[in-house]
């Protein structure tokens, strides 16, 4: 079958279409971040309102933070292997469970279990993301995927000022009743208009690693979230920090280890994923910033020369124009990654954050400059976070996006944990009006502190590998080849294009699986299409753009790759076998005379062997191939008992050793 090369059109239906599936995913995304905010307004009458204390009403925030940081990741991973709409649906569904509990209930504890059902909302968002990845044609991804990160801003913009009316006017039961509402058409606006993507990987769920990571991450945020109110050296703070790194270190080793690992930390640690992940945590802190001081600076009375004397409802009207701007920069951030690459639009993004907060500094001696330096670093703030999930989309196989960019998720999440737990110590330190109020100083302070996040995270961003822009790449490769679609397992994009899934397996010449082995698949123009890592039973799974002839380049640790041209469809099921084991190989020898039956040991630096094996009739000695680095390698004659050593480094380039034993004394005369 021979591809060729054809300029993609798009009807005006399928234009439509897309419209509507972006339109649908970012209320939804809108609707989480307005979730997120829901009770804000509420929680100071909350103690009255339920006989209850502020610290025990502070649980409604704080539940909401952890099932999030738990079930994120989870849905994540569970939408990539059964389906994407299906895990939107589930989150919709236990959001208007949870609303539903909270507007039937008068109680703190079943409004805290009302809020841990809503903490599942937010793992929408990277999963809206992933759908838009494998439902939008290519040209509108990134402008979607900058929309729906957009709707964190203006969701938190809105929420603020939209729960205090509805509070004020209504009662605060009104403002779960508005939730229900809002859960009710998200789902029948998902289910008739969000497609369930072919794009998946079934498997074996990693059930040991989910509970070990809900248990490490409820642990770390526990103690980030509730450290101030504890106190950072109580017992509770101390033993929350203590079990989250216990447990964090049997999680990452049984991830390793583990064939299908609910999060691929071999790919996470790749310095793009790393970067991008470290970059987002700094973001996190540096976004969270902007709503924590500038809602309190509104807030506080004027009498005290710091604020604005500012109510809930008025502080959030305040806040609008800075959410507003973020939904309209989406376009902006888009076509600047089109342009340039999704790193130079995170280094921009960061770059503008960090001087929004020297404006606000330095500007905020009247209402009009602080809505403006909150106007700037929302600009900011939206143009890093849609760079985000382009740069993780890039980096990992197409078949574990939604999961990549629920990690993502979890990590700006522990970086807006942090910035709350930063807020409340560096406001709590310095006070004015007998210590009810931050003071200027220390408003000054976090600001500072933010901006210091922003650059710092754009020179992360900084150190992420280049790569072409979009629009030079598709220069230097030519025109898109586009394989006649195959039936089978496949997912209709809404270009001219049709994705399959193709699945194979990878062994070793005993029959054997590769275990971990990495499959790269380009196409015929050199662009690569996908790439996946083998479980340990050597199964592999890669989505291509349709059936047909692609360069399929294998590999395993200790094993040479290989490469080779293959039709692949969904019915092909490919089997790839690697049939050349890496090794350290050479000859020992005396005095130019190979040396049979030589015991051979290679050695690491810790003294301790890492291999041993005995050379043939012609001196020849092969070892499996060690992580490359320094060793010593011995032989040994045991007929005369001589032996030699010397230190080896072993790299990609050098691999054999020849060993010559040193000649044997000269014996006296008459000795027998």
């Amino acid at each position: 079958m021979t591809a060729t090369a054809t300029t993609s059109t798009v009807a005006p239906e399928q234009t439509g279409r897309s419209r509507q599936i972006v339109l649908v995913l970012a209320l939804c995304g809108t609707a989480v971040s307005l979730m997120q905010t829901l009770v804000v307004p509420l929680l100071t009458d909350f103690p009255r309102l339920l006989g209850t204390t502020p610290d025990n009403a502070a649980w409604l925030v704080t539940v909401t933070l952890l099932t999030s940081a738990v079930a994120t990741p989870i849905l994540s991973r569970l939408a990539d292997m059964h389906g994407k709409r299906r895990m939107i649906v589930v989150s919709l569904v236990a959001l208007l469970l949870g609303s539903l509990l909270g507007a039937l209930s008068d109680s703190l504890a079943l409004l805290i279990v009302a809020r841990m059902l809503q903490g599942f909302a937010p793992a929408l968002i990277p999963i809206g993301i992933s759908t838009m990845r494998d439902e939008l044609p290519p040209e509108r991804i990134g402008g979607a995927v900058a929309l729906m990160s957009a709707t964190l801003g203006i969701g938190g913009a809105v929420g603020l000022p939209l729960s205090g009316v509805i509070y004020e006017a209504f009662g605060w039961q009104a403002v779960f009743w508005g939730s229900v509402v809002m859960s009710v058409v998200m789902l029948v606006l998902v289910l008739t208009v969000v497609p369930e993507s072919g794009v998946r990987t079934p498997g074996r769920f990693d059930w040991l690693g989910a509970i070990l990571m809900s248990i490490a991450l409820t642990a770390l945020l526990l103690g980030i979230s509730k450290g101030g109110a504890w106190g950072w050296t109580s017992q509770w703070t101390v033993l929350s920090f203590v079990v989250a790194v216990l447990v964090f270190s049997m999680w990452a080793p049984w991830e390793l280890r583990t064939g299908e690992p609910l999060v691929d930390l071999r790919t996470s640690t790749r310095r793009p994923v790393l970067l991008t992940n470290i970059a987002s945590l700094l973001a996190g802190f540096a976004m969270f910033t902007n709503l924590l001081v500038a809602t309190q600076q509104l807030q506080i009375p004027v009498e005290t020369g710091v604020g604005f004397g500012l109510g809930v409802t008025e502080a959030g009207l305040a806040m609008l124009p800075g959410g507003i701007l973020m939904v309209l920069m989406a376009p902006v951030s888009a076509s600047i990654t089109r342009r340039f690459g999704a790193r130079i639009t995170l280094i921009l993004g960061l770059g503008i954050t960090g001087l929004g907060y020297v404006v606000r500094v330095l500007l905020d001696a009247s209402l009009g400059q602080l809505v403006l330096g909150v106007a700037v670093v929302s600009v900011g703030i939206a143009v890093s976070f849609a760079a985000m999930p382009v740069l993780i989309m890039q980096s990992v196989p197409i078949s574990e996006t939604a999961a990549a960019n629920g990690l993502n998720t979890v990590v700006r999440s522990i970086g807006t944990s942090t910035c709350s737990a930063t807020v409340a110590a560096v406001l709590t330190a310095g006070t004015v009006a007998g210590g009810l109020y931050p003071s200027e100083g220390a408003l000054h302070s976090m600001s500072w502190l933010a901006a210091v996040a922003a650059f710092l995270g754009a020179g992360v961003a900084f150190l992420i590998p280049a790569r072409l822009s979009p629009v030079l790449a598709a220069r230097a490769a030519g025109p898109v080849v586009r394989p006649a679609p195959a039936r089978g397992d496949s997912v209709r994009r809404a270009d001219s294009g049709t994705e399959v899934v193709v699945r194979g397996r990878v062994r070793r010449p005993d029959g054997q699986a590769a275990r971990l082995a990495v499959v790269s698949v380009l196409e015929p123009n050199g662009r690569q299409a996908d790439w996946a890592r083998a479980d340990n039973d050597g199964r592999w799974s890669v989505v291509l753009p349709g059936a047909g002839e692609y360069l399929v380049v294998y590999a395993a640790e200790g094993w040479a790759a290989r490469s080779e041209l293959r039709h692949l469809s969904p019915d092909s099921a490919p089997l790839l076998e690697i049939d050349q084991r890496l090794t350290v190989a050479g000859v020992v020898s005396r005095g130019g005379w190979p040396i049979d039956d030589a015991l051979v040991v290679l050695t690491d630096a810790s003294g301790e062997s890492v291999g041993a094996t005995r050379t043939d009739d012609e001196g020849h000695y092969e070892l499996g191939l060690p992580p490359l680095g320094r060793y010593v390698l011995t032989a040994l004659d045991p007929r005369t008992g001589t032996a030699e050593s010397e230190d080896v480094v072993i790299s990609a380039q050098r691999r054999r050793f020849n060993v010559v034993l040193p000649d044997l004394p000269d014996r006296p005369e008459g000795a027998d």
